[in-house]
């Protein structure tokens, strides 16, 4: 995070005073470097401080075993898995996921902004780090009949009031809105729909919804700075979203199977390609995993 400071832990990172908990005798995974190294490493107020010899007020040796960073769900719907957030942090956190970005928007297509509003406060329950982004198609298309309407004016209100850049170091950052929910309404971004550029103008973070959507259209939309994509499904449409400057999210889901784009990753684009389950039913979870799961299918 830019500008992110901690200027509690120096005491603790230079070794002058003790980590809350020192792991010893770990394999580390180190993702900067993608090498295994075994060391030991502190912690300290849940931020690891760094490798080296640290002394703890608690120590634990962990005799070899394997560490890894945790790891993030890219895009949910936690509506999908049957799961308030608090019990949806509880399993994937046994999973080895710790950073869930989570689109409510199948809730706020049925309670709106009061939905949303709880999807915040129950992800403050969970030891997971929960971040929103703001549903921007509510309903789905002018078609539909939903529970609830959310224009470019709710989403404000909702940033405005749980916006994570304005909460501040010493507030929970979890349950924050980081950033607009996947555009779906391609078509508007395209046609230049007024309504659709104000919701586009609230936040820098845009993600992106564009099946099959290529050449100058794509160019249109992409050119909106729409950062990303979860709806490829073959290999030359993944590559032509990530030659066009889009993230490339690999979905794999209860209804999705995303192995026909893992050859898209290599080391020159591992930067811009990274998991998602979309959706995923509790079941599935509890018997397959999360983000794990997609690991190892890939």
């Amino acid at each position: 995070m830019v500008g992110y400071l901690r200027k509690e832990l120096l005491g603790a990172a230079l070794g002058d005073e003790p980590c809350d908990i020192v792991f010893r005798n770990a394999d580390v995974f180190n993702p900067f470097s993608c090498t295994w190294e075994l060391c030991d490493f502190g912690v300290k107020d849940g931020i690891v401080i760094g490798k080296g010899d640290y002394e703890g007020k608690e120590e634990t040796d962990l005799g070899g075993a394997k560490v890894i960073p945790g790891l993030i769900e890219a895009h949910v719907h936690i509506e999908s898995s049957l799961l308030t957030p608090a019990e949806y942090g509880r399993i994937i956190l046994k999973c080895g996921v710790t950073t869930v970005i989570a689109d409510p928007h199948e809730i706020a297509n049925v309670c709106g902004k009061k939905g949303i509003e709880y999807m915040i406060s129950e992800a403050g329950k969970t030891a997971a780090d929960i971040f929103f982004m703001l549903p921007s198609c509510v309903p789905a298309t002018a078609f539909d009949k939903a529970g609830a309407v959310l224009n470019a004016d709710d989403l404000k209100e909702l940033y405005d009031s749980y916006n994570v850049a304005d909460r501040g170091e010493k507030s929970s950052s979890r349950g924050g809105i980081i950033g607009l929910g996947e555009m779906m309404n391609y078509p508007g971004v395209i046609g230049g729909d007024e309504e659709v550029f104000r919701k586009l103008g609230l936040c820098e973070i845009r993600d992106g919804h564009c099946p099959q959507l290529s050449g100058k259209a794509l160019n249109a939309y992409v050119m909106q700075g729409i950062g990303s994509d979860h709806e490829s499904t073959s290999y030359d449409e993944g590559y032509e979203k990530l030659n066009s400057g889009m993230h490339i999210l690999i979905r794999d889901s209860t209804a999705e199977d995303g192995s026909g784009l893992i050859s898209l990753v290599n080391p020159y684009t591992a930067s811009r390609c990274m998991f998602a389950t979309d959706d995923r039913h509790v079941d599935f979870l509890c018997s397959d995993g999360s983000i794990d799961d997609c690991m190892r299918n890939a």
